[in-house]
């Protein structure tokens, strides 16, 4: 049986979730492909983008982008030399390691981010419609799903709270060790600046 055989979804609800799942997906795909039209630039050009911008010098390397979007390592390079070629970024050499480079946004690369950053707005304006109340059960029940990916090697470590060393699952719920706080379901984070791995 396939879960794009919409018989078989008639009385299986897991098929008819990782169905919805897919059309999530390829929403997702198609608003960033309209964006990277607009621009001149590739989807995967834009998520680079996207994360440089928002994550610390030590995650912004070849090595890290690859493993992040589970493409190549030449892939990867491929990208940012494009991306360097039209003044978007630039490498720095890495201070603790001298055959590392660290990616870095310039001026135009910025303005880039600027211009993109809203791609994923009417997929928020959807989940916006969901009541308030569940979203916080939404959220942790596409977390544990995640996990499941992860621990089976489907996709890479994730920096969210379900796989760090500082949380805990405690018979009241959900626990930061870090913060030293109760977290409620809302509060779970997908991808955190305060993230260790379990393994580290």
């Amino acid at each position: 049986m396939s879960i794009f055989d919409p018989q078989a979804q008639v009385h299986s609800p897991d098929f008819k979730i990782v169905a919805a799942l897919e059309r999530l997906a390829e929403a997702f795909r198609a608003l960033l492909w309209d964006k990277s039209k607009v621009l001149g630039i590739s989807p995967i050009q834009i998520q680079i983008l996207l994360f440089v911008r928002f994550h610390t010098d030590d995650k912004c390397k070849v090595s890290q982008l690859a493993q992040e979007f589970n493409v190549t390592k030449p892939t990867v390079s491929e990208a940012v030399k494009s991306l360097e070629q039209k003044g978007l970024l630039e490498r720095h050499p890495d201070e603790t390691d001298t055959r590392s480079h660290t990616l870095h946004l310039t001026v135009a690369g910025m303005d880039a981010v600027a211009q993109t950053a809203d791609f994923a707005a009417p997929m928020l304006r959807g989940v916006s419609s969901v009541p308030a109340a569940d979203q916080g059960q939404l959220l942790e029940q596409l977390l544990g799903i995640i996990g499941h990916l992860q621990r089976a090697g489907i996709i890479a470590m994730q920096r969210m709270c379900f796989s760090c060393r500082f949380y805990q699952n405690t018979d009241n719920g959900h626990f930061c060790r870090f913060l030293n706080k109760p977290l409620a379901k809302h509060e779970l984070r997908v991808d955190c600046g305060e993230y260790e791995s379990k393994s580290a």
